[in-house]
């Protein structure tokens, strides 16, 4: 019988393990409770659906208690675009909070432009190298888990393009009311001037899905996104 080496036959067993298990369910849905200081605003709805090879993410806010008595307090939000061999492609990113009009950003990958409509204004600019948009940014996780300490993006929107590092914080277990997950926490390296902070908790053991999202503002408010329930 013909003998092989170990290492490289392990490597790519290994490597064809890691990217069979970085593909969460071709339909997941993820309900979150979202707190304004403490204070539950609204319910959110994210649901994720794949073919392994395009996506779709929908996101939908309704507001609670006073606020389910304003538009303000609703919003809706779709990512949708290709799945490549480094995570989520994102091609087109639609923004709608209340009654306000749809703000759209188009990826451009081909001519490396990112187009921006916006108020009835379209602005032309650079696309950066793998560029997230707002929700495919937490989502890519699941196809693309962090292996690094330092993870650098740009992440666009209809307002225009921000550049982000976070850090892998490393390992916290996160209680929530859908159960008890081991979660990847990230935290966002603020530059000089930057007040507002970020972190994220991905579940480690459930496709890094991600869990737990919370930003604190400039002037301290906390707007805290916690999962409450996952669906199938």
């Amino acid at each position: 019988m013909k003998s092989f080496s170990s290492g490289p036959v392990l490597a790519a067993l290994l490597v064809l393990a890691f990217a069979a298990a970085a593909e969460p369910p071709r339909r997941v849905s993820l309900s979150y409770d979202v707190s304004h200081n403490g204070t539950v605003m609204a319910e959110a709805i994210e649901t994720l659906e794949h073919d392994g090879r395009s996506y779709r993410i929908r996101s939908e806010w309704k507001g609670k208690g006073l606020f389910a008595l304003s538009r303000r307090g609703s919003a809706q939000r779709s990512s949708e675009g290709a799945v490549g061999g480094a995570g989520l492609l994102p091609a087109e990113y639609r923004d709608q909070r209340g009654d306000r009009p749809v703000a759209v950003a188009r990826f451009d990958w081909k001519r490396r432009l990112l187009v921006r409509e916006r108020d009835g204004k379209v602005e032309t600019g650079p696309l950066p190298e793998r560029t997230q948009d707002r929700l495919s940014f937490a989502w890519g996780f699941a196809f693309a888990p962090p292996g690094q300490t330092e993870i650098e993006t740009a992440v666009a929107d209809a307002k225009g393009l921000t550049h982000y590092r976070y850090s892998v914080a490393g390992p916290e277990r996160l209680r929530t009311a859908a159960g008890d997950f081991e979660t990847l926490k990230l935290v966002k390296q603020r530059d000089n001037g930057d007040l507002r902070a970020t972190e994220i908790w991905l579940a480690s053991k459930a496709d890094y899905l991600p869990v737990r999202i919370l930003v604190i503002e400039k002037d301290g408010t906390r707007i805290d996104q916690v999962v409450t329930r996952i669906g199938r």
